[in-house]
This record gives structure tokens, sequence and C-alpha cells, in this order.
């Protein structure tokens, strides 16, 4: 295709779908689904069980457990400093590339609190204290250090000790399906049994930024650099697109904004059928662009970033819903056809089984918002 090829807003919504395993559930392993992914934001524990049943066929929740208690797959601080599942190959290769980033938006939280704090000193000490392969939680670990640290209260202490000096995973039984279980830590080095890669040294190519283009790109392209940063939390990887932008292709969307995509990877026709899907709260679907017009429209974009769980209808964001007693419960964010009702049941009857084990199959459509 031509540079300045345009794709329009429909394009780029087909193109996500595809790259996102939203137009048509995947034969996938989990392990290779939740590698395809980049990771999946996980921070609210249950929420990846409904996003990998969203995208693939015959999931079976008890295979995500396997994977945590198995060490596959861990819950770990990283992109946007948010909490993610990934694999644990992909944990090693990528941690290091964020602890500058980790470090900055736990300051931007608590820079007041941990002013005149030495943060290696802290993080020496935080390893100590994990040395004995015991898992602690953050405000025990917080505790444990608090002597050192005396005018600092154990939240600054242990965000910045647990999402940024020590890169540490939460262990089951935390995000074991219908668990619930406090976040308890452990270093990666120490649950996964091998140290994270290091960080290219300033001047040294960046694998790991090339790499993490890549894997953007695959599960999020086309999209552009602001996008890429938004997902990541990075600066944008500058030398790595650099690197590697004459092996790419480029578009550009409807703002005139430059897209960088993967030659050969997924672009559908925009008028291909997209089925009813329900995502999970925090999707990366949603949450993996600057610039989310393509999956959700502007007035409802509040929505993806205070956990309300939505519903895809012919690949946008056209209501939300939450379970009751057993029913899934959906609330359109404005009038649905018959036909577009009748999908939405559905779906949801099938969600509503899956969330039961079989139990139930009720769905209830609410009134739109006036």
């Amino acid at each position: 295709m031509s540079p300045t090829t345009v794709l329009d807003t429909r394009a780029l919504n087909r193109a996500t779908l595809a790259r996102q395993l939203l137009l048509d559930r995947a034969h996938l392993p989990v392990l290779d689904t939740v590698a395809h992914l980049g990771g999946l934001q996980a921070q609210e524990p249950q929420e990846p069980f409904v996003g990998l049943w969203s995208r693939l066929r015959a999931f079976r929740p008890d295979a995500l457990s396997e994977l945590l208690t198995g060490r596959r797959v861990v819950r770990a601080h990283l992109m946007r400093r948010t909490v993610h599942l990934l694999t644990a190959e992909d944990a090693l290769a990528w941690r290091s590339r964020h602890d500058g980033m980790l470090r900055q938006r736990v300051l931007g939280v608590y820079r007041d609190a941990l002013t005149g704090v030495d943060l290696d000193a802290l993080a020496a000490a935080g390893r100590a204290v994990l040395a004995d392969g015991e898992p602690r939680s953050m405000s025990e670990l917080a505790r444990a250090v608090a002597d050192g640290w005396p005018g600092v209260g154990p939240r600054p202490l242990g965000e910045m000790l647990v999402a940024a000096l020590i890169p540490t995973v939460q262990i089951p039984p935390r995000g074991l399906w219908r668990t619930k279980a406090g976040a308890r830590y452990r270093p990666l080095a120490s649950w996964l049994g091998r140290e994270p890669a290091e960080s290219p040294a300033e001047g040294e190519p960046d694998a790991v930024g090339v790499a993490l283009l890549r894997r953007y790109l695959a599960a999020f392209g086309p999209a552009a650099s602001a996008d890429l940063r938004a997902w990541c939390g990075l600066a944008g990887l500058p030398a790595a697109v650099a690197a590697v932008r004459e092996e790419l292709v480029s578009f550009r969307d409807e703002r005139g904004r430059e897209l960088l995509d993967l030659p050969d990877a997924p672009r559908p026709d925009p008028d291909t059928p997209a089925p009813v899907r329900f995502l999970p709260a925090f999707d990366n679907a949603v949450l993996g662009y600057h610039d989310r017009s393509r999956i959700i429209d502007t007035a409802h974009r509040g929505l993806s970033v205070t956990g309300a769980r939505v519903v895809l209808v012919d690949g946008r964001v056209h209501a939300t819903w939450t379970v009751d007693s057993g029913t899934v419960v959906v609330t359109p964010l404005a009038p649905l056809s018959v036909a577009d009702r009748d999908a939405v049941v559905e779906e949801g009857r099938a969600l509503a089984s899956f969330l039961s084990d079989h139990d139930s199959g009720d769905v209830r459509i609410s009134r739109p918002p006036a």
C-alpha cells in the first residue's frame, strides 16, 4: 500500500478487533494468547478470565490458574505501572527496560513523601527483607523497613518497593479462578529462578524496545507512536522505531497522524461483520491506545479508566455490563436495534453460563440512560 493510504476509524476498528482476537475466537493455548496480547491488564484479579473467554474457543479457567501456579504466567507491575498478567519469559525480558518509568510514576504520586529518600538504600533494605524467600504484603514489607525512614508512611515506601525498585510478582492464590486473596509479593528472580535481563547501556541498540514495538503492533496496530507510549508508559521508543522503520509500513489516520504497522499483519475489510463481545474492566483493547476513537466514542472515553466492563456492538463500546446474583445486566449507552439486542442477549447468556459454571444463563437489558 502507498505510505499515504488513509485508514478511517472503521478500518482501524476492524484491524484492532482482528489483532485482539475479537473478530473470531481463536484456537490458541492460553499461554500463547497471553504472549500474543503482550499481557493482559489485571489489577482486578478475576477480570482476565473474561478477557480470555471472549477471545478463545473452549477456554478453561483452570488453564490460566495452572499457568500461574506453574510459574509460566506471572502477575507483575509493568506497563503504565499497572498490574499485568505476563508470560514468565516476557516478564524477565521486559522488566528492566521499564525500571526508570516505574520509578518516575511512583514518584509522580508520592514525590513529597519520598523527598530525601535514598532509593538505592531503600531498594537494598527491601531486598534484604525479601531474601528469606517468604512472601509479604506491601504493608508488611513497608513496616519491615520503616525504621530506616521513620518520617515516611508505609504506602509510599511499599509502593516504591514492590512496583518500582524491586522486580516483584504477586504470587498465587492471588489471581486464581474464583479465589479471593490479598496481594503478596516475592522477587521476580527468586519466583522464576532467573534474573531479569539487563537494560541496554546508553548508546547500545535497544533490542527490548524493538521487541516491544513489534509485539505491540502485532496485537494493536496500525498505531501511532503516541499509542505505543500510552500502552507501555515508555517514551515512544524513538530509537526502536528508527531501528526498524524500514521494515514497517506506514499509513495515516483521518487526523493525519502517521500510523506504523507490520507489513503482513491482518487489516480486514472495514465491512467485515463484528460479533458482540463482552470485555472485562480495563481491557487493553480499549486502554492500549492514546487515541481510543477506533473503539470508543469520545463521550464515553471515561468508562475506559473507571473500571467499567463494556460490551462491543459492531466493534464499538455500546453498553456496560455487571453481574447481579448470577444475572448478567447490560446497560446500553444508546438504544439497541432488535437484531443487536438479540445478539447481546445471546452472548450475555453464554457469559452468564461461563461465570456461573453453567448454573445460570440469565440476562437483563436495562434502559439506556436518559
